[in-house]
Formats: structure tokens, sequence, C-alpha cells
């Protein structure tokens, strides 16, 4: 982060704010001399401050910072312009320190905190209520919600010793190290920054109101009434955004469908799995390309992989990874009999800063090119633009026949069988750390996560979660999220009950 050490006389002239908040770092003398002042700025009504840790910049000097807080009236103390800082008295310094804001704990100007709200009980009622008790009690809950999910002790335990390893002053004698640091650094400090940031607006509206009810300003109290009732709407987001907190959540993804056994069966249902996807991604507003395609032999596919462009793709697919049961009447026996078909889903994420976990080399492919087979134009029929690549030391096998030319099957299935191989590193490094990866279900005909039952009732029910909807046709036509929802949470509250 960036600290602002102001050297101020605070005689500078008074410009309107709508700001009720605001922080300041001064100090006095020289750099290495910090004078440590609770002089409240002039104009101030109400005031706290609050002196956190002190980080030890590269250079050795301490910095004190004094983050003074509170309700001020419509002049403040300021300056207008950067110019300003050029004229007598004011001396602008500026230098980059990485470190955390984890230590400063928001609190409104008479000392309460998120923490405070929570302990008090206060009663949560419906929105539509004018208690702004309620609305504040409601919005802590939902930041408690939050921090759990982001696993907030690890994370802040994570930035500090982030912070430690950008502060070494060999730290780019291998950039690309340097650049994974710095951007999981970056990652990790948005979203503390932004559920801080979350925090003091609620404070600062507790302050508000309270200072509105001391000055009976009816105005400034239903502003900030209808701000609190804002907060809570938008903490539902925030929630939501806080279960997709993983490394490679925020990824778009490949989505591959595999037949099971069963025949023509189980080919057709494949189809309808990858074809519900699709409708799901499509629904979302996310892009979706078809990178291969194995069409079976009667109906329906052996295999197809696509690949989903959007933001939180992979966060919310990889719910999906596992074995689908299907069970109806089949349209293919002529005795309408009822079957059972199984199809497998794997979910693999795609960096999106283009970063890798395992260097390819090309000794270790073999290359195989054919034709395409399908649907297709001539020349798509006829020559040989299909590319296989397999990957010889992990026998990972990457297919694109989709592409109009080689060069671009090519690029596609190396694009796949990368993050074929990434994936398969990053499930050997939780096993070594004992850590369970969500991303990473078993695929085995075991291990079935979702029954899809169209006959004798009809039913869609997750296994892990007990979700159930009774409208297998919404499913089958991408309406997922309820279900995408539920494991999410369901993974989340578990994930944290074994820690």
């Amino acid at each position: 982060m960036s600290f602002l050490i102001l050297r101020k006389s605070l005689r500078s002239s008074k410009v309107t704010t709508q700001n009720p908040r605001i922080s300041f770092l001064f100090s006095y003398g020289s750099p290495s001399f910090l004078y440590k002042t609770t002089e409240a700025p002039s104009g101030s009504r109400r005031l706290s401050h609050l002196i956190p840790e002190n980080p030890i910049p590269p250079s050795g000097s301490p910095i004190y910072r004094h983050s003074f807080s509170g309700i001020y009236s419509n002049s403040l103390p300021s300056i207008k312009n950067l110019s300003q800082f050029r004229q007598s008295p004011v001396i602008l310094t500026l230098f980059r320190y990485f470190g955390t804001e984890a230590a400063i704990q928001p609190s409104t100007a008479d000392g309460l905190t998120v923490e405070g709200i929570l302990a008090s009980n206060w009663t949560i009622l419906d929105e539509s209520e004018s208690d702004w008790k309620s609305h504040a009690a409601a919005i802590a809950q939902s930041i408690h919600l939050i921090k759990k999910r982001l696993r907030w002790k690890k994370l802040v335990v994570r930035l500090d010793l982030l912070s430690m390893e950008l502060n070494k002053p060999d730290l780019w004698d291998d950039p690309v190290h340097a650049g994974k640091i710095s951007r999981e650094h970056g990652s990790l400090m948005g979203k503390m920054k932004q559920v801080r940031a979350f925090e003091r607006e609620l404070l600062e509206h507790i302050d508000m109101i309270k200072l509105a009810g001391e000055e009976n300003d009816a105005d400034m109290e239903s502003e900030s009434l209808k701000a609190l009732v804002r907060m809570r709407r938008n903490s539902k987001e925030k929630e939501l955004q806080a279960m997709l907190a993983g490394e490679q959540d925020s990824c778009s993804c490949y989505i591959e469908v595999q037949a099971g056994a069963g025949g023509t069966e189980s080919m057709d249902w494949a189809a309808m799995v990858m074809q519900m996807y699709k409708m799901w991604a499509q629904q979302r507003g996310y892009k979706v390309t078809v990178v291969d395609e194995m069409p079976g032999e009667m109906a329906g596919i052996k295999r197809a992989t696509i690949k989903v462009d959007g933001e939180y793709a992979f966060g919310y697919a990889k719910a999906e990874v596992g074995v689908h049961r299907l069970v109806r009447i089949s349209p293919f026996d002529s005795n309408k009999r009822r079957h059972t078909s199984f199809a497998a889903v794997a979910v693999i994420p795609i960096m999106g800063d283009g970063s890798t976990r395992v260097q390819i080399n090309e000794s270790d492919l073999r290359i195989e090119r054919f034709r395409a087979g399908g649907a297709g134009g001539q020349h798509v029929n006829t020559t040989e633009s299909a590319v296989r690549i397999v990957h010889i030391p992990t026998g990972i096998t990457a297919t694109c026949q989709n592409e109009r030319s080689q060069h671009q099957n090519k690029a596609s299935a190396m694009a796949v069988l990368q993050s074929r191989v990434d994936q398969l590193e990053m499930a050997r490094q939780a096993q070594m750390n004992a850590q369970h990866t969500q991303s990473l279900t078993d695929i085995t005909w075991g291990s079935q996560i979702r029954s899809y039952v169209l006959h004798p009732y009809r039913m869609v029910k997750d296994l892990r979660t007990s979700y159930e909807v009774s409208d297998p046709d919404s499913v089958l036509e991408g309406d997922l999220d309820g279900f995408i929802m539920s494991y999410l949470s369901a993974s989340i509250d578990k994930d944290e009950d074994g820690r």
C-alpha cells in the first residue's frame, strides 16, 4: 500500500466535502521524527483516533499512523489541489511500503465495532422496518459471514508473509516468482480492502444516525437509514462474491463431459448434459466455444469439451464435477423399459494471467494428426486438420478438431493439455499437503453427485447437499444456480468446521 506523510500546519483554506469521515497522517519535523498529536482538526464535531502497529518502511524510519475519524461539519480543513502541497508550510512525501491494514479495527466515534454489534445481539427485523439497529445487525452478520468465507485469519497471516517477501531486496532476481508473489498480494489486498471499506461505511452511517439524533436532524437520519437499507441489500451480493474467493475461482474454464457405460443411452445422456451446460453458461452471459466433440455412432456424444469464457466461470462450474445419473424410459428401447445412464463431468480452470504451474517440454509430447469426424465441410473432412496431443510422462491426452486449420486445432489442444497438466499438479500438491480440493473430485462411477429421475416420478436431487427440485425440464434447460449455490455454501461450511 502507499502511505502519505503530510507535514502540515492545519491552517489551510476550508472546502466543502461530502465525505463525513476523513483520515489524517501527520508528521512534524524531519522524516525520522514524527510528532504524535491527538489534537482534533478544527471544525470537527465528534472525533476518535486510532494508533495501529507502527510498520517499519524499507528506509528504517518508523511511521506513526493516527487515523482521526468521526463526524465533521460541512467545512473541513483540507487542500484543493496538489499545488498547495508545494507551498510552505505544506510538504508531501510519498513512498511505497508493502503491508496490511489488518491490525486497524474500524470503529464508530464512541468505539463501536462490527464485533461489538454482533455481541450486542440486536434483533434483526424485516428490511421494511425503520430500525437502524436491525439493519446494522444484519449487515454486521453479513460481514462476519464474508470474513468466514474468506478465512480472514489465514488471509491476514498470508498477507503478512507476502509483504515480507515483497520487501526483500533480491525479490526481483527471479521475475517469475516475484510476479506470482505480487499478483497474489494484490489479489488478497484487494479482498481485504473491500471488506474494510464495507465495515467503515457501516460504522460511518451509524455515526451519522447518532449525530442526527443528538441534533434532531430528521433529514440526516432518514438519509443514513436509507443508506443502511441499501447496504443490507448489497451485502447479499458481497456474500456471494466471498464464496468465490479461491485462487482459480475468477478464471474461465473448460467443461468436459464423457459418456459412461451403457452405449447409445449414455451417449445420448452425455449430449443432454453438455447441452445443459451450454444453456447455463449462455444464460449467465458467458461465451461458449466447442473445443472438441466426438459424436456417438447412433446418437449423442462419446465425449466433448467446451470452453466457457467469463468472470467466475470456474468458481461456479466446479460445483458440477462428478458423475451425473439419469433414470428414464429409454427412447431407444422398443419395449419402453426404464434405463439408467451415467455421464462424467470434469471442470478445468484456465489461468487468466497466462501463468502455468508446469512447464511442458516439446520432447515430452506426441502429436497425432487425423481427419476430423462428424459434420463439416469438404475441407474439414478430407484433410488431416484434427490434432491429438499426448503428454507422454503423464499420459494426458487433448484433442481438437473443430477449427478449420491444423495450427488452430493444435493451439486449442495445447491449451487444454496445459490446463489438464496444471490441474494434475494442483491435485498432487493438494494430496501432499493433505488438503481438500473441491474442484478435483475423483471422477469414478461410484461418485454420483446428482440424480435426474424422469420416471416413475420427476425429480432432480443433489446427493451431496440433498438439494432437490421437482422440475427436471428447467434443470436440463440450464437452471443450475440453485444446485451450485447450495453446494458452494455447504462446502464452505464443511471446510470451516474441519479447521
